[in-house]
C-alpha cells in the first residue's frame, strides 16, 4: 500500500540503502551494510545526508499518520453489538427467492 522507508546515503562509503521511516528519529544509530560506519542520525547533523533522510523520515511519517486517520473507502463500521455474517444470509435469500 505504502513504502515505509527512506533512503539514506553513507557518508563513507557513499553506499546507498534504506531504513524504515518509524525507526529514523533523533537519537538512532545504525550501521552502514556495507562499509560497517556507525551512522547517528540527528535533526541538526553537520550531514547534509542525514537531514535529508530526518527531512523525508518526517514526511513519510506524517503521511503515515494521515492515512491511518482517514477512513478506508467501502468498509462499514459496525456498532456495537452487531455481528459480521460472512455472507451465507444474503445467499439463503437469494435461494429462496429464486
Amino acid at each position: 500500500m505504502f513504502d515505509d522507508s527512506v533512503q539514506v546515503r553513507c557518508r563513507r562509503c557513499k553506499g546507498v540503502f534504506r531504513e524504515r521511516a518509524r525507526r529514523l528519529q533523533s537519537g538512532y544509530s545504525r550501521q552502514c551494510p556495507t562499509c560497517e560506519v556507525v551512522l547517528f542520525f540527528d535533526e541538526d547533523s553537520h550531514d547534509q545526508t542525514i537531514r535529508r533522510a530526518m527531512r523525508s523520515a518526517r514526511q513519510v511519517r506524517a503521511a503515515l499518520r494521515e492515512a491511518e486517520a482517514a477512513p478506508r473507502p467501502g468498509r462499514k463500521r459496525m456498532s456495537r453489538g452487531e455481528r459480521r455474517t460472512g455472507g451465507r444470509e444474503s445467499y439463503e435469500v437469494a435461494e429462496g427467492e429464486a
